[in-house]
């Protein structure tokens, strides 16, 4: 057993260094519903952003306004719980949408790709100290780096990376096609991490065609420490 538990620590290392040399893209997050009125266009703002800097967007959507009369398709209660967490963290009132949550460090009403680009820009500037991450046979190794006050949580997203038109046939935004990126169908807390090196197993997708990202963030929606793709 220990000399299998080598060979996959092996395997791990000699991928750290090409994992390591990638360029640590900005996470922005959308929460959004199909069911907001001021929701319809906030995708936009996502392929607005454009890549430079490096951006990795992923769309949230929240079940909080299905009583409005149409219940997002892809809304999970774990999305909305997320962005509670932040609205928490960044020391908000409540919760709102559309909302871009940048880096889990700043947030912003998601209305103008001119007013949310700063904010990008100033993300990709500070400093991140991220430790290494690698994959192999069905998990995922983070690296040992410096341990963050309060603890650190690992997270697995998974999203469509096809952009999904929606026609939403009752509410507020009957008859609107709503176009969608990026769409998050999966979230899973893998678990914490205290600064040590650690592995995490990743369960199987539970559809095809899903990309996997990887992140490591403080605890309770704290600051995106680093994030990793297969």
């Amino acid at each position: 057993m220990r000399t299998a538990a080598l060979a996959l620590i092996g395997l791990f290392s000699a991928s750290l260094a090409t994992t390591a040399a990638a360029r640590t893209p900005v996470l922005v997050e959308l929460f959004t519903s199909q069911g907001c009125s001021s929701c319809v266009k906030s995708g936009a703002v996502l392929t607005d952003l454009g890549d430079k800097p490096p951006v990795l967007t992923l769309t949230f959507a929240v079940d909080y306004w299905d009583y409005l009369g149409w219940p997002d398709t892809f809304a999970k209660p774990e999305f909305s719980d997320r962005q509670r967490a932040y609205m928490k963290g960044l020391a908000l009132r409540e919760v709102y949408t559309p909302q871009l949550v940048i880096d889990g460090r700043v947030q912003a009403p998601a209305n103008s790709a001119d007013k949310v680009a700063p904010l990008v820009k100033q993300a990709a500037r500070a400093h991140r100290d991220a430790p290494d991450a690698s994959f192999a046979k069905g998990r995922v190794l983070v690296g040992s780096g410096s341990p963050v006050k309060g603890g650190a949580d690992v997270w697995l997203v998974r999203y469509d990376p096809k952009d999904q038109s929606v026609v939403v046939k009752k509410g507020d935004n009957r008859g609107q096609t709503i176009v969608e990126h990026n769409v998050v169908r999966e979230l899973t807390r893998l678990g914490t991490w205290s600064g040590r090196s650690k592995s995490y197993r990743l369960p199987p997708p539970a559809q095809d065609g899903l990309n996997t990202v990887v992140i490591l963030q403080g605890a309770h929606g704290g600051r995106v420490l680093g994030l990793w793709t297969p």
